[in-house]
């Protein structure tokens, strides 16, 4: 006779229920031990989160972009019964509202949606991530630490594992490879989060039986794709509250597991990942809910691409091999590849590589998606890049404050994002004007005098900047000067519509301004805008704005000087090249000076300006 013990009782239990069917994925735990203090329980490591929030020093669109991706996510509260209709619902941004004067629902056991954003207070995004070894311990326990804070702040890392000194080929290839997902695992869960390895193959090689055709034009479809089936892992892992950690395998068309590059995968996942999450949001159980939506399902949808590396960002000839800080793929892919230099390929030799899944990915993922490629000693810029979605350094400061700039370092992130095209006009029948109308009312809140606006550009007009379709504009003319002298370079409109500003496009168009103006005669303005290359002779740009516009403080930045006249203030940017040509004149002289050609400049361009008469109605 077997004694009654409840360990016996639970063997048997456990023998008799049914197994269930083996998963596509391992999960190895092995004998690791959580640490006595977890590192979410030291106050230091709460500190340095918080910390490297504040650093990033977000704007208030900067906070409001992240609420949006992140934050609460109101739905209509359907009628609980088909013969009473209700039309009350909640609006978080208005908690005073009328909906008290509707009729009350019926008494339905619903979540109150405060204890809901209490207990799960972010709406959960994913990130793809490249982790582009080997690295040392220190460097995976600084990346690590990274995304974990980043999947604190609602942002969940998809991540690919690449080791570029692994030898392909080998017998031991396949372990070898298991070893450095795992040691991802460890260093994640060191760091106080929950990480699951995935060994298993997660996308296929070769097109989609029903392949569409390329999202853009000059975009080559992913080396692999994915069918529903495959994210089962991913899915599995972001639903137990785990980052998943994938091995770079594929399976071939005899269904074999091998060994690809880590870049075919990411780009098959991102394709894959979109695919997936249009089919969930389209599908009919996903508006089933009749109460808020939280985060206990993760956003398929890849927000960001972060591909972490030993080198950091893709080198610039502008910057004298220093990164860029921010790419706009549509216009600058090319040029970038043209003005690569061959001594880079050494000291960053997969730059363009990556530089190109980025192109791939970013034309399957939202057009607010962006890609980072930074360096593993530069973690905190992933916090940065998440919530400002802007680059460490903005690309459209003076170039002087650039080269100055102590923060840009061989490791400085590249930002990258799908862009705009970007073309320059230099004649007013050129201009769309039902589009440059729409832009400049929605982007100054103001109705335009169509008639004399446009009167007015057929006699002074110099040249337009045009980003997208009519996404932004810089408009640009010649005024002319009181004292006889050249024609004074008027900025006389700048605007993107309000569903741009955010995405890159006032900076893209900014130094594209740069480059057409006061930029001109140095090689780093020789970008593919379309206008004159970087060829000619810089001039002074001026402009004005009233004094109550809260956008100064970004013209500030940007200026080399500025005077307040009234109810205006004055702006100009100084001819780039001659002030080289004078700090090399002065040399060692001492304090600054007036020089002949800066005499009465300031009265000349604020009599020509202030005379300049409105354009609205």
């Amino acid at each position: 006779m077997i004694p009654h013990t409840p360990r016996v009782a639970a063997a048997a239990l456990k023998a008799s229920a049914p197994r269930a069917p083996r998963a596509l994925y391992a999960t190895v735990r092995g004998a690791r031990q959580p640490p006595d203090h977890p590192p979410e329980d030291d106050p230091n490591h709460a500190n340095d989160f918080i910390l490297s929030i504040l650093r990033t020093n977000p704007s208030l669109r900067d906070a409001k972009a992240y609420l949006a991706s992140f934050g609460l996510r109101p739905q209509s509260i359907p009628a609980p019964n088909t013969q009473q209709k209700v039309t009350s619902h909640f609006v978080i941004s208005d908690p005073i509202s009328n909906t008290a004067a509707q009729p009350a629902p019926a008494a339905v056991a619903q979540p109150s949606p405060v204890i809901e954003s209490i207990l799960d207070p972010v709406y959960r995004r994913t990130a793809l991530v490249k982790i582009q070894g080997p690295f040392s311990s220190n460097q995976l326990d600084s990346i690590c630490k990274g995304l974990v804070y980043l999947e604190k702040l609602g942002l969940v890392s998809v991540i690919v594992v690449e080791n570029d000194e692994q030898p392909r080929g080998e017998e031991d290839e396949r372990s070898a490879i298991i070893d450095d997902v795992m040691r991802v695992v460890t260093g994640l869960e060191k760091m106080g989060s929950r990480a699951r390895p995935v060994v298993g193959a997660v996308v296929r090689l070769g097109p989609k039986s029903d392949d569409s055709p390329a999202p853009a034009p000059g975009i080559e479809p992913p080396e692999t794709h994915t069918v529903p089936s495959d994210l089962i892992a991913i899915r599995s892992a972001l639903s137990a509250g785990e980052i998943p950690v994938i091995a770079p395998f594929a399976l071939d068309s005899f269904c074999r597991s091998v060994r690809v590059d880590a870049n075919d995968v990411i780009a098959g996942l991102a394709r894959g990942m979109v695919e997936a999450s249009s089919l969930d949001q389209t599908s009919p159980t996903s508006a089933q809910d009749s109460h808020f939506e939280f985060s206990r399902e993760v956003d398929l949808t890849p927000l960001r691409l972060m591909i972490i590396d030993r080198d950091g960002g893709v080198p610039s000839y502008a910057r004298s091999g220093y990164p860029h800080l921010l790419i706009n793929l549509t216009s600058e892919y090319d040029h970038i590849h043209d003005t690569f230099d061959p001594r880079w390929k050494h000291s960053n030799p997969t730059a363009l590589s990556n530089l190109a899944l980025a192109n791939t990915c970013l034309a399957y993922m939202p057009a607010t998606s962006s890609a980072i490629m930074v360096s593993h000693k530069s973690p905190s810029s992933l916090i940065g890049n998440l919530i400002t979605n802007k680059p460490a350094v903005s690309s459209s400061l003076p170039h002087a404050l650039l080269q100055g700039n102590r923060s840009l370092t061989p490791h400085t992130p590249t930002l990258i994002r799908r862009g705009l095209p970007i073309q320059v006009l230099r004649s007013i029948a050129d201009i769309d004007r039902p589009k440059m109308n729409y832009l400049l009312e929605q982007s100054f809140g103001r109705t335009l005098d169509e008639e004399a606006f446009y009167k007015r550009l057929s006699k002074s007009l110099d040249f337009v900047i045009v980003a997208g379709d009519y996404a932004g504009a810089a408009i640009v003319t010649n005024e002319q000067s009181s004292n006889g002298s050249e024609p004074i370079q008027y900025l006389d409109k700048f605007a993107v519509l309000p569903s741009n500003q955010g995405d890159g496009t006032v900076d893209f168009l900014w130094v594209a301004l740069h480059d057409e103006s006061y930029g001109l005669g140095h090689p780093f303005s020789a970008n593919p805008n379309g206008g004159k290359g970087g060829m000619g002779e810089g001039r002074d740009l001026v402009w004005r704005s009233r004094s109550n516009n809260p956008v100064n403080k970004w013209y500030f930045e940007r200026s080399s000087g500025h005077v307040r006249m009234g109810a205006w203030v004055l702006f100009w940017c100084d001819a780039e090249k001659r002030l080289k040509i004078e700090e090399g004149r002065r040399g060692s002289a001492g304090l600054s000076y007036v020089e002949d050609w800066e005499q009465g400049r300031l009265s000349d361009w604020g009599n020509a300006v202030l005379k300049i008469p409105s354009s609205w109605k």
